[in-house]
């Protein structure tokens, strides 16, 4: 891999945008993990998945992509399912379900920038790239709170790394190939898998709001990337 690769990246072609997508990256994987740390997975998960939202948005700021009634509708119950879980004025919101919103909008400009890079890099160029760029900035992130590192933590940190690298090469290869309103409902399945592991991994609760609130975020992201399909697929639309 190497022996291909790496002429394509002496190129440094399109540097400033890998940069900016990787910096974008990193700040939402960073609000994403404080959201792990500090949420049940299910509530994480059913927040990142207002990430079809963002999409739709930045492809209309950035890719000049229209906002049709199906993404509209997505929207708003998007911003409803939102609500349904984190029930403002039920006690205080935990100010890491704002960090995990931020790390949603922050995910869905990754996405758009990745689509953008699929068109003239190929996806191990990219994944290649986010490893040179965010690896310094993860050491300066990590020496602001060093913890000494076990011989016990490094299976897992393999395990984090190895998964991590796979899925961004997966979805790269994907979106290079589909559009994103064909890999989004499948990328869905994340959050009752998130729900389970959390549920017998860590014993954790499943919050019947969290559910309701899922669901609604599922099922209108779901329905408005169906139309779109249906639309796209309709001669003359």
């Amino acid at each position: 891999m190497g022996k291909s690769l790496l002429p394509q990246i002496r190129q440094m072609k399109l540097f400033p945008r890998h940069l900016a997508r990787n910096a974008v990256h990193f700040t939402a994987q960073y609000f994403w993990t404080i959201g792990v740390v500090s949420l049940p997975l299910a509530s994480v998960f059913a927040l990142e998945f207002t990430m079809p939202i963002w999409v739709a948005l930045f492809a209309w700021l950035l890719l000049k992509e229209k906002l049709t009634g199906p993404r509209l509708l997505a929207t708003l119950g998007g911003f409803i399912g939102v609500l349904v879980v984190v029930r403002p004025g039920h006690g205080v919101i935990d100010p890491a379900a704002g960090l995990v919103l931020l790390a949603a909008a922050g995910y869905g400009l990754s996405l758009i920038l990745v689509k953008q890079l699929t068109r003239e890099c190929s996806p191990a160029v990219i994944v290649v790239w986010m490893i040179l760029i965010q690896l310094p900035l993860g050491l300066l992130a990590a020496l602001t709170d060093w913890r000494d590192v076990g011989l016990s933590d490094v299976p897992w940190m393999m395990v984090a790394g190895v998964g991590a690298l796979s899925a961004h090469y997966c979805q790269a290869q994907a979106l290079k190939r589909l559009d994103a309103s064909v890999i989004m409902p499948v990328d869905f399945l994340r959050v009752p898998m998130a729900a389970l592991v959390g549920f017998y991994a860590y014993g954790e609760g499943i919050d019947v709001w969290v559910v309701i609130g899922g669901c609604i975020i599922l099922m209108s992201n779901f329905q408005a990337m169906m139309s779109e399909r249906m639309r796209s697929q309709t001669p003359g639309a």
